[in-house]
């Protein structure tokens, strides 16, 4: 079955609806570490908040990296790191160098 039709204002709804979905799935699901995901699906919450201000930057805005990741993350960064981030293994880390190198 083909993909229906869908007009520009009804795509952007859509995919705003996504974005929300994916942001309140993140803040719920707190257990997972950022490195987890960058290691498994090369993106992290980070990731997300330096793609949503580089977007209002092209729409003329400016948004500060704190303020586009408490976007993301419901709360300061500091705060969610405090709260939830864990210290990283060696493994974990060894899969970042391997999956991002330079980085």
């Amino acid at each position: 079955m083909p993909i229906p039709e869908i007009d520009d204002k009804t795509r952007t709804e859509l995919e705003a609806a996504a974005f929300r979905r994916l942001v309140a799935h993140l803040r719920e699901r707190t257990d997972v570490q950022n490195i987890d995901m960058m290691n498994l699906a090369g993106f992290c919450r980070n990731c997300l908040s330096r793609w949503y201000r580089e977007a209002a930057a092209e729409q003329g805005m400016t948004l500060t990296d704190p303020d586009a990741r408490e976007i993301v993350y419901g709360m300061p960064y500091k705060e969610w790191q405090a709260k939830y981030q864990k210290e990283a293994s060696a493994d974990q880390k060894a899969a970042f160098a391997k999956a991002n190198p330079g980085h």
